[in-house]
């Protein structure tokens, strides 16, 4: 009984170790600042972190060491991960989420093709399951990975008013399946109404999807008119990108984007 008993304290012992290691490098982490050649690249390839203001700088570059951290990246078709890549990838992946205390907690893994990919997409109707080839320039799984085309992740980044945005748009994927389901309702930050982001958004969809079919031009983009969940993600990209326009067309969906990730775009320099 003493062995057992001596057993199950090493072992709780070893555990809480690791837990505690573990939680110290994160910590390390989080307060270590990128290298003047890390910060050049990432001012080079993502201008949008230019306008993030100053207050936020250092958190950003420890969430971005945390992320790279914890991130592994794999080059897809031949190509050949670089520096460039990874910082520009992790400094808009924490971006969304570098005022609040949201992670990508499942993310493990981002793959990355030179160009755009070909994806299999799978549609059921009753017992038919029918498969169809698609051309993608960006795709989010559940718990991860992501999959990004990098001419159009560096294009995106690099046109940083034009509201597309492959990056931010899978990475708001991300964020939204951090609830359980990828459906347009994230897991909302502290004293967010979840009747009001519904009505919002379901009320901002429709009106969307009504604009799309009869060919109207919105802030957001056409492809918002897929799903719930694409409208969110392409309201991301225009969240960030064109802060603004978004809040002058559609200034309730821009209020709870702004109450969501606890930040003004539309009042950076």
């Amino acid at each position: 009984m003493i062995i057992v008993l001596i057993a199950l304290f090493l072992i709780a012992g070893v555990f809480g170790y690791r837990h505690w290691a573990k939680t110290q490098m994160h910590a390390e982490l989080l307060a270590a600042a990128l290298t003047e050649g890390e910060r050049a690249i990432v001012a080079q390839h993502v201008p949008l972190i230019k306008r993030l203001p100053v207050e936020f700088r250092d958190r950003l570059e420890g969430k971005m060491n945390l992320f790279l951290h914890q991130v592994d990246f794999y080059g897809c078709d031949g190509l050949e991960i670089t520096e460039e890549m990874q910082l520009s990838i992790a400094a808009q992946a924490c971006l969304l989420v570098v005022n609040s205390d949201r992670w990508y907690k499942n993310l493990s893994t981002i793959l990355i093709y030179p160009g755009a990919f070909k994806s299999r997409q799978r549609a059921h109707s009753g017992f038919v399951v029918t498969e169809k080839e698609i051309v993608r320039s960006g795709e989010s799984w559940t718990r991860g990975p992501v999959v990004l085309s990098w001419a159009h992740s560096k294009q995106g980044a690099m046109n940083d008013r034009d509201g597309h945005n492959v990056v931010l748009h899978e990475f708001a994927h991300q964020i939204d399946d951090l609830s359980g389901h990828t459906n347009g309702v994230p897991i909302l930050s502290k004293g967010q109404s979840f009747a009001e982001w519904e009505r919002v958004f379901l009320t901002a969809f429709e009106a969307h999807v009504q604009d799309t079919e009869q060919g109207r031009k919105t802030v957001i983009d056409a492809y918002g008119a897929e799903g719930h969940e694409e409208f969110f993600a392409v309201a991301v990209e225009v969240f960030f990108e064109k802060p603004k326009a978004l809040k002058n067309e559609l200034p309730a969906v821009y209020e709870q984007l702004a109450k969501l990730f606890q930040l003004e775009p539309v009042s950076w320099q």
